[in-house]
C-alpha cells in the first residue's frame, strides 16, 4: 500500500506541474496586459513600463515561469491587479463555499443514484426498469444550468421556498445550508442519471460472478448479499467516475454559482475573466487543479480500501 501511495503521489505532482505549465503558457497567449489592466487607460506608457518591470513581467518568459512555479508552491498565488488583494486570501474566502457545493453534489448522486441503480436492475426489463432508464438518460443530457435555471425559476422566484441568491449568512450554518440546497441539486442531479446506470450495469455483471453464485449457495440471505458483496463490488465504478468527474463538478460549478450568484471558486473565475483580471483566474485555476490531482488520487487509494483484491495485487 505505502508504495501505491508515493507512485500516486509522484503521478500526481508531475501531472500538477504539467497543468500548470500549460496554463501559464495560456495565460501568456491571452491578450491584455496585467500592468495596463491595473494602471488604467489613462496610464502613461512610462508608468506601466515602471510597474512591468516591478512585476517581473519585462523578464523572458522562462524566467517568469520558474517564479509561477516557485511562488505556487509557497503558497503565493499572486495579487490582483484590479484592488491590489492577495489572490491566495481571496481564494481561501470562497473555497469553502465551492467544497461544499462539490460535496453536496457528489453525496446527492451517490444518496439517489445507488439505490435507483440497484432497483433498475433487480427489476430489469420491467416498466420500472425502463422508466428509471429513460429518466436517468434524460437528465445525463440536460446541462446542469438548464436544471438551475429550471429549479431558480419555480422553487424561488415562483414558489418562494429557496433564497434566489447567495451562500447564506457568515457563521449561520443553517442558513448556508438553505441556501445550497438549489444550487447542489442542480449540479449533482446529472450525476444521479451516471450513478444510477453506472451502478445498474455493475450489478448485473456482479450478479453473474462465481463468488455470488458460492454465497448464496451457502444459505446467505439476498439483503446480505446485495449488501456485502454485490454493493462492494459494483460501487468502485462509481468511486472512479465520481473521481474523474470531480473536475467536470468543477467546471459546472463556475456556471451553478453564477446562475445563483453563489460566492466560490467559480464565480470568482467568472468575475476575473470578465474583467480580465488574470492573475486571479491563473490563481483560482491553480487551486482548481490541485483540487483535481488530490481527489484523483484519493480516489485511486480508496479502490484498494474498497476491493483488498485490488491491493493486493498493486
Amino acid at each position: 500500500m505505502f508504495s501505491l501511495i508515493i507512485r500516486r503521489f509522484l503521478l500526481g505532482l508531475i501531472t500538477v506541474l504539467g497543468a500548470m505549465i500549460l496554463l501559464f503558457i495560456l495565460i501568456q497567449l491571452v491578450p491584455g496586459d496585467p500592468a495596463s489592466i491595473m494602471l488604467g487607460p489613462r496610464a502613461s506608457p512610462q508608468l506601466i513600463e515602471n510597474i512591468r518591470a516591478r512585476m517581473g513581467l519585462d523578464q523572458p518568459v522562462y524566467v517568469q515561469l520558474f517564479r509561477f512555479i516557485f511562488n505556487i508552491f509557497r503558497g503565493d498565488l499572486g495579487t490582483d491587479v484590479l484592488n491590489q488583494r492577495s489572490v491566495s486570501t481571496m481564494i481561501i474566502n470562497v473555497l469553502p463555499y465551492t467544497i461544499a457545493l462539490a460535496t453536496a453534489s457528489i453525496f446527492i448522486a451517490v444518496v439517489l443514484g445507488v439505490p435507483l441503480g440497484v432497483y433498475s436492475a433487480f427489476y430489469r426489463n420491467t416498466i420500472l426498469d425502463r422508466i428509471l432508464t429513460f429518466a436517468s438518460i434524460s437528465i445525463i443530457t440536460t446541462p446542469s444550468f438548464l436544471f438551475g435555471l429550471f429549479f431558480l425559476l419555480l422553487f424561488s422566484l415562483t414558489l418562494g421556498w429557496f433564497p434566489v441568491m447567495g451562500g447564506g449568512e457568515s457563521g449561520n450554518l443553517l442558513d448556508q445550508l438553505y441556501h445550497l440546497v438549489l444550487p447542489a441539486f442542480a449540479l449533482g442531479i446529472r450525476w444521479v442519471g451516471y450513478v444510477a446506470r453506472l451502478i445498474r450495469s455493475s450489478v448485473l455483471e456482479e450478479m453473474h460472478e462465481d463468488y455470488i453464485r458460492t454465497a448464496r449457495a451457502k444459505g446467505l440471505s439476498e439483503k446480505i448479499v446485495i449488501s456485502k458483496h454485490v454493493l462492494r463490488g459494483a460501487i468502485l465504478p462509481v468511486v472512479a467516475i465520481l473521481g474523474v468527474g470531480f473536475g467536470n463538478l468543477l467546471g459546472g460549478a463556475v456556471l451553478i454559482e453564477v446562475i445563483f450568484h453563489r460566492p466560490g471558486l467559480g464565480y470568482l473565475i467568472y468575475n476575473a475573466f470578465r474583467t480580465r483580471n488574470y492573475p486571479v483566474v491563473q490563481g483560482a485555476l491553480v487551486v482548481a487543479i490541485f483540487m483535481y490531482a488530490v481527489v484523483n488520487m484519493f480516489t485511486d487509494l480508496s479502490y484498494g480500501l474498497i476491493d483488498p483484491r485490488i491491493r493486493k495485487g498493486e
